[in-house]
């Protein structure tokens, strides 16, 4: 009976620094926070950033760039709830890497971020 209760791997609860070390195993190096900060906030071809959407420093709510829907904040120290959700993070990442730079993010850009976000303290 046990075993008809264990969620599936994808729908296992995660935080945010266990996806900053998912993806710096996968970059095979440490994030880094200050190349974070530059990724998040350098303005791509689409004249989008990362900040575009979630602010500058992502620690409060903020609005979407061309819809206006409210985005809570993004640095998990400011909203507990962020990255507790691998599926999410997963897809979000690739979604906005996508519409910022118009392809997916790589594992260090990835760990990068995560570094920076998880740099920001209240």
């Amino acid at each position: 009976m046990a075993c008809g209760l264990a969620l599936p791997t994808w729908a296992q609860p995660t935080s945010a620094a266990a996806q900053l070390q998912r993806w710096e195993a996968a970059a095979g190096a440490p994030g880094q926070p200050a190349r974070g900060k530059s990724l998040f906030t350098t303005r791509a071809g689409n004249d989008l950033s990362c900040a575009s959407c979630h602010g500058a420093p992502p620690t409060a709510a903020s609005r979407h760039a061309s819809t206006g829907k409210r985005i809570e904040p993004l640095a998990p120290a400011f909203n507990a709830e962020r990255f507790t959700d691998q599926a999410k993070v997963d897809k979000w990442l690739r979604r906005n890497c996508k519409d910022v730079f118009s392809r997916e993010c790589t594992a260090p850009e990835k760990a990068d971020v995560l570094a920076y976000l998880l740099s920001l303290k209240p």
